[in-house]
């Protein structure tokens, strides 16, 4: 039986829908689970427990970046810089993906 490898996937989100899009496919296309922003909101302490929690049990970490900052937290860097930040504070396998589109 192969391994199943739990993808956390990280992001802006309405400028980089369809990125996500291909990378859950991607990632589903190769037998293994994608988790993202889509099974959660990034608003509050709570559920930032919550995308941590997730951020621990991730084999990989992925970062698409495009050319928004996207929300801030109370301590003046966007949720995903947080996510990123975070990921690589535990060693966590970090792939890059950068979207040239800048429309």
């Amino acid at each position: 039986m192969n391994k199943k490898y739990q993808v956390f996937i990280s992001s802006t989100y309405d400028d980089l829908k369809e990125e996500r899009e291909q990378v859950i496919k991607a990632v589903l296309e190769m037998g293994h689970i994608p988790v993202g922003m889509e099974m959660f909101s990034a608003g509050d302490e709570e559920q930032w427990k919550l995308i941590a929690r997730q951020i621990e049990q991730t084999d990989y970490y992925v970062i698409i970046v495009g050319h928004r900052y996207g929300s801030e937290t109370e301590d003046g860097i966007s949720y995903t810089e947080k996510e990123y930040d975070y990921a690589s504070s535990l060693g966590e396998s970090v792939q890059y993906s950068v979207s040239a589109n800048f429309s």
